[in-house]
């Protein structure tokens, strides 16, 4: 199965950290699982380590996603025409979360996250 990473759960998994949910860490887990990080999510770290909501900076970020084995996701023309045509939902207006749901719509993958809102996007949303 191809999965794409929400952003935090890149970090959580590439970090160890005990915040990555045990139903993400087995995916992740999964060798016959192929596991993708977007640019898009390295823009949003990008983005939060200037404002100093995130220790890490993309560059780091990619450095360690790489190591871990993780597959780029760039975007493309597609990407922005399935997000043309993505219902809002409401209480949820993430730019970064509405392009990844695009992404995976577009790809046929299943978008990993820990996001309660982001149900909304099922089934191509997985919530954790």
């Amino acid at each position: 199965m191809k999965l794409l990473l929400d952003t935090h759960i890149a970090l959580w998994a590439a970090k160890g950290s005990a915040n990555l949910p045990s139903a993400a860490a087995a995916l992740i887990g999964d060798a016959s699982n192929e596991i993708y990080v977007s640019v898009i999510s390295l823009w949003e770290i990008g983005v939060k380590a200037s404002n100093g909501k995130l220790d890490v900076t993309a560059t780091q970020a990619s450095t360690v996603f790489d190591i871990c084995g993780y597959r780029t996701l760039d975007i493309n023309r597609f990407h922005i025409r399935t997000l043309d045509g993505l219902a809002m939902c409401p209480g949820h207006k993430d730019p970064f979360d509405r392009m990844l749901v695009a992404q995976a719509l577009t790809e046929g993958m299943t978008l990993v996250t820990a996001d309660a809102k982001m149900t909304a996007y099922r089934p191509t949303t997985r919530v954790v």
